[in-house]
């Protein structure tokens, strides 16, 4: 497979100048700007590199390469966490590393997936398949315009062997992720002034009252069940110093671990809030995403087979973990595909100020990919 790993070589500056050319378009999520602007520079940059069978799915982008139903899929993201600079949109190249926003979570993974199925197509290494290259939006949201949407057009993970996400996983390849159910909790009171407080309702003490509600639940799923819930992400509420709050709200975000059953959770996240609005307390609660649990052996083949490729590229055999965070694996997994993340950048930076990504792990990633690949549908 020399051959397939110097093809991917080749292209190390075209790979750089294309994620620069990402970094540079502000995709950020929330609130969803510039998506068609991506799309529209990835569709131009994959025509121009012979990717005729590519085409626009709402805001998202698919295009395949090879022979044959069998698809092995490389999905990624390209919407970015918000910036904490506008200088992140500035992609910047300093010593082995490319600096910007997304850099790392994943615009530098969509760049690997691209040159890596360029190098299989160059190398005419595919015989037995094709490789799917899928971008979305989204995924920093729970995915609705993305691959949430795919999937209820019946478009995700269509005759998949398997699927592969470039996230952030720092040499380590993710084979499971928590669940996720994330509520915001609106809290209702009546505004006064502070003078003849008595006139209204502090919809802020009312909070800590639900909150400390919550506290107990929290108890039990970090203690027995070691398990995560977190209190106020984001919390708001009130007018000025001198009036009665007559809103608060404060987010929750239940992290649910593999070996737990996600509605058995959700229940009893939702059945603390109705016994504080039985006890007289107004409130609302908005979902603000949901998403299972999902775990893959790492022994079926596309496990065994990334994990060769990346001790083929690397030299060292990878070890396989549970993501702490929500994985668009899930949507895969859940259709019963195998699907793993290895990406090149790294978590400790990725949503950070000083996001970046080593040069050298982007190609070593489209490497990686493109040798799994070649094992899976080369013969």
């Amino acid at each position: 497979m020399a051959d397939l790993l110097e093809a991917v070589a080749s292209h190390r500056e075209a790979m750089v100048a294309l994620t620069q050319e990402l970094i540079a378009i502000p995709s950020e999520n929330p609130p969803g700007n510039f998506y068609a602007e991506t799309v529209g520079l990835l569709s131009v940059r994959l025509l121009e590199l012979g990717f005729t069978d590519t085409r626009i799915e709402g805001d998202c982008l698919l295009s395949f390469v090879g022979e044959g139903e069998r698809t092995l899929y490389f999905s990624g993201h390209y919407d970015v966490v918000p910036a904490q600079s506008p200088s992140q949109f500035e992609p910047a190249l300093k010593g082995p590393n490319l600096f910007g926003r997304g850099s790392s979570d994943m615009k530098s993974g969509l760049v690997a997936m691209i040159y890596a199925a360029l190098a299989l197509r160059q190398t005419a290494t595919l015989k037995n398949g094709r490789v799917g290259l899928v971008f979305v939006p989204d995924e920093e949201t729970a995915g609705p315009r993305g691959s949430r949407d795919l999937a209820e057009r019946g478009l995700l993970g269509r005759n998949a062997i398997g699927m592969l996400t470039p996230e952030p996983t720092g040499g380590v390849v993710w084979n499971g992720n928590r669940g996720a159910i994330t509520l915001r909790i609106t809290v209702r009171g009546k505004s006064a002034h502070v003078g003849r407080q008595h006139e209204g309702i502090n919809a802020f003490e009312r909070m800590i009252t639900v909150a400390q509600a919550l506290q107990a639940l929290k108890s039990e799923v970090e203690g027995e069940q070691r398990s995560i819930l977190m209190l106020g992400g984001r919390t708001e509420g009130g007018t000025n110093f001198n009036v009665v709050p007559e809103y608060c709200s404060f987010t929750v975000d239940r992290r649910i671990n593999p070996e737990e059953t996600f509605e058995d959770e959700k229940r009893r996240l939702l059945e603390v809030l109705d016994r504080v609005r039985g006890a007289g307390i107004d409130l609302d609660v908005e979902v603000l995403q949901e998403g299972r649990a999902s775990n893959v052996g790492e022994d079926v083949p596309l496990g065994a087979a990334l994990a060769r490729a990346v001790e083929t590229v690397t030299g060292r055999a990878p070890k396989f973990e549970m993501c702490p965070g929500l994985l668009e694996i899930r949507f895969y997994a859940e259709r019963g595909i195998p699907a793993f993340a290895y990406g090149p950048g790294l978590l400790t930076v990725s949503h950070g100020p000083h996001e970046f990504v080593p040069v050298e792990r982007v190609v070593e990633c489209a490497q990686v990919y493109a040798l799994t690949a070649a094992k899976l549908l080369g013969r």
